[in-house]
């Protein structure tokens, strides 16, 4: 029995088995987000609604449609863009610290996205576009500062954090200015999927799909160049134009998963780091596995968010600042005493 158990567990942590296993997982989690919930909703009339756009009862239909489909693949979508985006960046900058919330992306995508809600608030599809702007802005911005000031992992860090602070600012004034340019401006600093809608996710998803499609043909070339600067050029790969594309993918991606879901954090630090640590180094399954383990980790998420203290609702942002604070002060206290430190 213990030698077949462990058969099965060395088997699942090849990167086709595991990536099927977290697919059954995201779509096990999706369910779950449907179903559950502080309204009581039967399996068979979920299954009507979803299949006619009716059920027993008309507020049933409304809850189902409105609120926890749009929500639930909101979810799906920004934890597998977040994810991506992550295991992107630290695979680029060498950086296992390095995440689109620490590293000033996703800051730099709020404030192109309150500035373009205060300007043209009527233009939703302009959304996704203004959140890429700022999210390589910041991206780019972070990797100067950290060249010019040594390019070691901690400058790189503090520099993310001094240009975080910076846009958050920025948020906080033209909020302040404009109030009505984020309706609930709460929720997004935090990051939540509440009040979501498929209008919203429309643009933002037909930036993500295309986005993980080509991080994913662009698989090799970050293999590459993971081997480093001067390895990668003598290869023939492009190192600075390589380096430039892939972090607009990952800006891209962030962005637009901004665009919806606010300031969400920690999902593309945690999810590519224990992937890498599952199924190796390897980009192709790294990203797909992180794409599929985002979006696991936050419809998980977003559930207890929903159920814990039913019928008050959480911001799923405040879940997983609970789950991701811990998890990066130990990663510091690995990166400080493990051979990774600089």
């Amino acid at each position: 029995m213990k030698n077949w158990l462990t058969s099965c567990i060395h088997n699942l942590r090849r990167p086709v088995p595991f990536c099927l296993f977290l697919t059954v997982l995201m779509l096990l989690a999706a369910c779950a987000n449907i179903t559950l919930g502080a309204a009581k909703v039967s399996l068979p009339e979920i299954l009507k609604i979803l299949l006619t756009g009716q059920g027993d009862s008309g507020n049933n239909a409304g809850i189902i449609l409105y609120l926890r489909l749009p929500r639930c693949c909101a979810a799906l979508l920004a934890g597998a863009a977040l994810s991506m985006s992550g295991a992107i960046i630290q695979s680029v900058l060498a950086n296992p610290l390095a995440a689109p919330n620490i590293i000033g992306v996703n800051a730099g995508a709020g404030l192109m996205v309150a500035l373009s809600c205060a300007l043209i608030p009527s233009a939703v599809w302009l959304t996704p576009l203004a959140a890429f702007l700022g999210a390589f802005m910041g991206v780019m911005l972070v990797l100067g500062i950290s060249e010019r000031t040594g390019a070691s992992r901690i400058s790189l860090i503090l520099a993310g954090v001094a240009i975080s602070n910076i846009f958050s600012a920025g948020i906080d004034a033209i909020v302040t200015l404009v109030p009505e340019a984020l309706t609930g401006y709460s929720d997004f600093r935090i990051g939540g999927l509440s009040g979501v809608t498929m209008r919203q996710l429309g643009p933002a998803c037909a930036v993500i799909l295309p986005g993980i499609l080509l991080a994913l043909s662009l698989a090799g070339q970050l293999d590459v160049l993971t081997l480093g600067s001067e390895t990668a050029q003598s290869l023939g790969l492009s190192v600075r134009k390589m380096r430039t594309i892939l972090l607009m993918i990952a800006a891209a991606l962030a962005g637009a998963a901004v665009s919806f879901s606010g300031l969400l954090g920690f999902v593309g630090l945690i999810v590519p780091h224990i992937m890498r640590r599952l199924v190796g180094q390897n980009s192709l399954p790294l990203l797909i596995s992180s794409a599929l383990g985002g979006a696991v980790l936050l419809s998980v998420c977003d559930l207890l968010a929903r159920t814990l203290f039913a019928p008050y609702v959480l911001p799923v942002g405040i879940v997983m600042s609970f789950v991701g604070g811990p998890f990066f002060i130990w990663l510091l206290f690995r990166q400080r005493g493990g051979r990774t430190h600089d």
